[in-house]
């Protein structure tokens, strides 16, 4: 069974970019997330690594719309995961031509360098920056939604993992751009972007266009939601009940020092009825003996204070 960083992936996947500029910052992002750049033979090139099918897939395809041919090379079983990881590399003329291209490989007057910022001239389209954060999810993101059956309010998560600082942080703007608000924290090696707000998530499923798996999200919040609610609802009646019979049990023993002492016929004829009216129903609520006795809650509330107060007297 897919979980669900698997669906959204396969969401994202099955609409590839159709515009040249949206490939750029899609290839962009998820070389930034996926792998790692290597240089050989003077050329600047790339290694990649995802365990998704249709992702490997996905980028295979842009990569050969550059004329690139970045096909999966090896697979090897990772333990933890218990599934095959693609890899795929490229080194090369035309791979050195692309990483320059896409801004992350920089050259000035001592040479070629690695370039960890993000290329502004890659995200100035609007389409173009939701391309980015599409192929930096495919490349390094997950998402996780709360069992739906848990009562916790806690549980949503969206995350996207750099392997340093600087795009990290670079991704943090992008996303701020769209009024999008995360957080950034150093994991081992690597750089993390996360966001825990289930509405924030929502937001940004909205903006990288993947209905189906709003969708899913919405419909888990509401159903959450729904079962805090009424959770809410029952321990609040629970409490209710609880002090009803607290309250009714002192009422009760306050009626019967009174009788076992002085007499329930010493007490005047509205506190007289009272208190019978409490013994012949001791789980009645206070309405409800209101109603019997045809006096408003206030009234009785007022009276029942009264037999307390002459209780406490006769038991000091």
């Amino acid at each position: 069974m897919q979980n669900f960083t698997e669906e959204l992936k396969n969401e994202i996947t099955s609409r590839p970019p159709a515009n040249e500029c949206c490939k750029l910052a899609a290839l962009s992002a998820f070389i930034r997330t996926s792998g790692s750049v290597i240089v050989r033979d003077g050329f600047f090139g790339f290694e990649l690594v995802t365990e998704n099918d249709k992702t490997a897939e996905y980028f295979a395809e842009i990569f050969e719309s550059f004329g690139i041919s970045a096909t999966s090379s090896s697979s090897k079983y990772d333990l933890l995961s218990g599934r095959d990881k693609h890899v795929f590399s490229c080194v090369n003329e035309k791979s050195d031509k692309l990483l320059t291209r896409l801004g992350i490989v920089g050259e000035d007057d001592d040479g070629k360098y690695l370039n960890f910022g993000i290329s502004g001239k890659l995200l100035q389209k609007k389409c173009c920056k939701k391309a980015f954060l599409r192929g930096a999810f495919l490349g390094g993101g997950s998402c996780t939604l709360p069992d739906e059956d848990s009562y916790s309010r806690t549980g949503y998560h969206f995350e996207v993992v750099f392997s340093n600082k600087i795009t990290a942080s670079d991704f943090s703007e992008l996303l701020c751009e769209f009024d999008i608000l995360s957080k950034l924290v150093s994991r081992k090696d690597a750089a993390v972007v996360y966001i825990k707000s289930k509405e924030v998530i929502s937001d940004l499923l909205h903006i990288m266009s993947v209905p189906e798996s709003l969708k899913k999200l919405n419909k888990i919040v509401k159903l959450k939601d729904n079962n805090n609610n009424l959770n809410r609802v029952n321990n609040c009646s629970v409490s209710n009940i609880d002090k009803t019979v607290t309250a009714s049990v002192n009422q009760v023993r306050a009626i019967e020092i009174i009788s076992q002492t002085v007499g329930l016929q010493s007490l005047d004829r509205g506190l007289f009825d009272v208190a019978e009216c409490r013994l012949a129903d001791k789980n009645a609520s206070m309405q409800e003996l209101s109603d019997r006795l045809n006096i408003s809650k206030s009234c009785l509330n007022h009276r029942m204070r009264r037999i307390m107060e002459i209780a406490k007297t006769l038991q000091d």
